[in-house]
């Protein structure tokens, strides 16, 4: 295909597999490098190899770009965060647990702690969805134990890497690389909520250190007035690109979700038109099924369908 508008400025060609005619990536990404940031990544390769901690199969340049970027191309942070990451997975045992976990109580925990991928947004990323005001903790660790739940986490991000996000670039025609984010406050308790802490503290630890870079669109719904008096707060602490990806939204959200997710693709819950069979939060409805191909990609993008 013909290169996509401005791209005669960047150090560094699109990746393959590029079909959709208005994709334009985003400073940073393959496709519109610097020449100084094209250095720092091949830098950033070579010393990895040099070192014999490359590894080839995981290792493509998008993910070295993430973590690049997660570090502001600085290169011994970027090397620091990419090599702890790697001992991490090996403490933790991530291949196993990608290969082999099996979540048997994933239903009742979905009862108790909705988590859940399900389909795309008008950009191709995964929505993921959790609705941390439906916590019950007592019912919750009666039937796993915060270790399953990390497991399970990781076990969810090695999925949405491997097989989401791939299937999602397939469908829409361009890399995707983040997911969609709606994290549902309604009927909130801080008690409930201290009692998971240590694990949304671990989880957030793991999405932030161990998979940089995957947050696309951040949506905070049915968010309490206490809430929004500390994010005014916090948002001061926090860099503007990760600012401007989140949306703090009270209960008139759903208007605003729906600019960025199709009606079709969003549960009928939070104002959308899906109703799955069983539920939306059990489906795991996306283009990652071959049998929803046809629905995942918005009208616009005619090309084969995070």
């Amino acid at each position: 295909m013909s290169a996509v508008p401005n791209q005669a400025a960047s150090a560094s060609a699109l990746p393959p597999g590029v079909t959709d005619p208005n994709y334009k990536p985003a400073p940073g990404r393959l496709g519109n490098l610097s020449v100084v940031q094209q250095h720092a990544l091949e830098k950033f390769k070579k010393e990895l190899q040099d070192e014999g901690k490359f590894v080839p199969e995981r290792m493509d340049d998008a993910l070295l770009l993430r973590f690049l970027r997660a570090r502001k191309f600085d290169l011994p942070k970027s090397k620091e965060m990419i090599l702890n990451a790697e001992q991490w997975r090996k403490d933790f045992g991530v291949d196993d647990v990608a290969q082999n976990f099996e979540f048997k109580e994933g239903k009742e925990v979905d009862k108790y702690y909705p988590q859940f991928y399900h389909k795309t947004d008008k950009d191709g990323r995964p929505v993921y969805i959790e609705r941390l005001g439906k916590l019950d903790v007592t019912a919750l660790y009666s039937i796993t134990t915060p270790e399953r739940m990390l497991k399970r986490l990781v076990h969810e991000y090695e999925k949405n890497t491997n097989v989401r996000m791939p299937a999602c670039a397939e469908a829409f025609g361009h890399p995707i690389e983040t997911s969609c984010t709606i994290l549902d406050l309604q009927g909130v308790g801080i008690s409930q909520f201290y009692r998971v802490k240590d694990y949304v503290n671990q989880a957030s630890a793991i999405g932030q250190d161990r998979y940089p870079e995957t947050m696309g669109k951040f949506y905070v719904i049915n968010a309490p007035w206490a809430f929004t008096a500390v994010w005014s707060i916090i948002k001061g602490w926090l860099d503007e690109v990760t600012v401007a990806k989140i949306a703090i939204l009270g209960s008139s959200y759903k208007d605003k979700l729906l600019e960025q997710i199709p009606k079709e693709n969003l549960p009928k819950d939070f104002g959308g038109a899906c109703v799955c069979p069983g539920g939306c939060s059990l489906s795991d409805a996306g283009p990652w099924h071959k049998a929803s191909k046809t629905e995942a990609a918005p009208a616009a993008v005619e090309a084969p369908t995070t």
